[in-house]
């Protein structure tokens, strides 16, 4: 059983410019998510697929493969990823790279721990097409989540059976982190929400997703406080 990680790095970025390669506590951010991978015992190799050569290198220099450079219609904020893991995958196998699982982690997902994505690539098996990692969301469509209905009232996103007077008494509803994912070769067509989906909950502190300078500065607090220092 081969195993191989993808890790999907563009060079735009409009919530933090440059965010990929961001110093954090003395490393680029994309760094702690490529160590993370190589630390794996399931994961054979690790490939960087971006279409920036700053970030193409600095991969390089912490030990992932960058095969080629993304293409650019493959790099915009318009393309969803899994367009770039699908090129990824037909790269590797018309270059005569042959494996059995993709594990696709998010390099702005640093708090992971490698037991985190050993977890994950342990709950694939042939009942299931791709694992997703979540945590136990804080905020409830049933509750106090509300959204504008078409006549401009305003409403709960989801209705209750009964009435939910605290949130605990509400359906229990989780909230994808974006950090870790892992398909079979054969179900990657698939994407998510035609798979078969299990799904890893991760604690709150470990799932902060880096799209702005407040969640950046979240981490390196937590990181800090860890005992990480730069």
């Amino acid at each position: 059983m081969k195993t191989v990680a993808f890790v999907c790095a563009r060079g735009g970025s409009v919530g933090l410019p440059n965010k990929n390669i961001r110093p954090l506590l003395g490393k680029p951010l994309i760094a702690y998510t490529v160590e993370q991978a190589l630390a794996s015992k399931h994961i054979d190799t690790v490939y960087v697929s971006t279409d920036d050569l700053t970030i193409a290198t600095v991969a390089k220099d912490y030990g992932a493969q960058v095969p080629f450079i993304r293409p650019h219609q493959l790099a915009t904020s318009s393309v969803s990823k899994l367009d770039a893991i699908q090129h990824m995958c037909d790269w590797l196998v018309a270059n005569g790279h042959l494996f059995d699982q993709i594990v696709d982690l998010d390099p702005t997902s640093p708090l992971r721990s490698v037991d985190d994505i050993e977890a994950c690539i342990n709950m694939l098996d042939d009942t299931t097409d791709a694992v997703i990692t979540t945590f136990e969301s804080d905020k409830n469509p049933y509750f106090n989540m509300v959204e504008y209905k078409n006549d401009g009232s305003i409403s709960l996103v989801c209705q209750p059976v009964g009435s939910v007077v605290a949130r605990q008494q509400a359906p229990r509803v989780y909230s994808m982190n974006a950090s870790i994912y892992v398909w079979h070769t054969h179900t990657i067509s698939k994407g998510l929400w035609n798979a078969r989906l299990r799904m890893y909950v991760m604690p709150r502190e470990r799932s902060i997703d880096i799209d702005t300078k407040l969640d950046f500065d979240i981490v390196q607090m937590l990181m800090q406080q860890r005992g990480l220092q730069p």
